[in-house]
């Protein structure tokens, strides 16, 4: 498949200033379900987080994003976090005002980061190979996620991502929609059942409360411990810089620094933190998804933070049938393609031994864990200017 031509023109470039809200954007807005929903269907099964503070604090944040930096920037849920989450919840006794506290504890960590220059002072420590690498690995790290879900039902995901790949240029009809009216379709077929419970859904006003009124001193020490210090190195390498370095190589009229970035991940995890949201941050891969699927104004995220806030509002009580409409195929074909996207943007390797190896190295870490990526890639890379590393 070739590179898909993202280069933005003079006039594009003038419109791009403008939110736009059109099919691209909205179709674009939901490029990034495929870590979403899985991270989400975690907090509320795994640490009973009530979905109305997640949707709720994610919606907000989308708008204020979209606003803010006009370009499709993502909100996502924390990886490392999230899969602890996923994974070992009930061994560590994590519980929704454990998540409360993480969430807030880890706006406090990037807005101070932030606002004393630290974020900064530590992006230019990383060089490019370093960046390069990580977003090499996170795009072969979606791809292979995708690759196993879409092994979950290999015809539907296989039918889904030809099919995606085969319309994915086509600008009357976004390939989005399509995916979701796809995935949709055959989750009522498979489950007739559900048509029925659809039919039932009712709009019912639900406000958020206060999400730290209960919480122990217990609580804010394993959200210290177990969510938010092993979150930090990932943050810093994915959802500070690697989005930053992809943002500006896709949108050079709109530029972001890794100081902004950092206030903008602080600031939408206190006030998650404050109405029962989990843990969020920026990442390459979201900013590549939406990319990937039309979107290139902040119009997509403004959008998709509309449609969580409704579900939030009025529809919390029933998001469990609402996600049953997308297959884990789908969603695999989803991220796959995600992850295409952001290994597509990372191929500009150095024409040095040393860099090229600093790369090579980091991305095969990132596979396995980016925040050691991360900082093998600092020291690597100091190594290789004082030629301790010869090749």
């Amino acid at each position: 498949m070739s590179r898909p031509d993202l280069s933005v023109s003079h006039s594009e470039t003038l419109q791009g200033r403008r939110l736009r809200f059109d099919r691209m954007e909205l179709a674009g807005s939901f490029g990034d379900i495929g870590t979403l929903i899985p991270f989400l269907v975690a907090y509320i099964v795994m640490a009973g987080v009530p979905a109305m503070g997640i949707l709720f604090a994610f919606g907000v944040a989308l708008i204020a994003i979209g606003l803010y930096y006009r370009t499709p920037f993502p909100v996502q849920p924390m990886k490392a976090a999230g899969a602890v989450v996923a994974t070992q919840a009930g061994q560590l006794a994590i519980t929704a005002q454990v998540v409360y506290c993480a969430t807030l504890l880890t706006g406090l960590v990037w807005l101070l980061l932030a606002v004393t220059g630290l974020a900064k002072r530590i992006a230019a420590l990383v060089t490019r190979p370093v960046v390069v690498g990580i977003v090499l690995g996170l795009g072969i790290g979606f791809m292979l996620q995708g690759a196993r879900m879409i092994a979950e039902g290999w015809v539907v995901g296989g039918i889904a991502l030809f099919g995606a790949l085969l319309l994915l240029e086509n600008r009357y009809v976004p390939v989005m929609f399509l995916l979701l009216v796809f995935g949709a379709a055959l989750a009522l077929i498979q489950d007739p059942a559900m048509l029925g419970e659809l039919r039932k859904l009712r709009p019912g006003f639900e406000w958020p409360q206060f999400a730290l009124r209960d919480t122990t001193w217990r609580d804010w020490s394993a959200a210290l411990l177990f969510l938010v210090l092993p979150q930090l190195p990932l943050t810093l390498g994915n959802a500070i810089i690697a989005v930053t370095e992809e943002n500006n190589r896709l949108f050079p009229d709109r530029p972001v620094t890794e100081q902004r970035v950092s206030a903008t991940t602080g600031l939408m995890n206190l006030f998650g933190g404050l109405v029962g949201g989990v843990p969020m941050c920026h990442g390459a891969g979201g900013l590549a998804g939406h990319v990937r699927f039309g979107a290139r104004t902040g119009g997509a995220p403004v959008m998709f933070g509309i449609i969580l806030l409704v579900l939030a509002l009025f529809f919390s009580g029933s998001v469990d049938v609402l996600l049953r409409l997308f297959p884990t195929p789908v969603l695999g074909a989803i991220l796959f393609l995600t992850g295409v996207q952001l290994a597509l943007g990372s191929c500009d390797f150095s024409r040095d031994k040393g860099e090229r190896f600093v790369t090579v190295a980091v991305t095969a870490l990132a596979l396995w864990n980016v925040g050691i990526a991360f900082l093998f890639g600092l020291l690597a890379s100091a190594c290789v200017r004082r030629g301790w590393i010869r090749l």
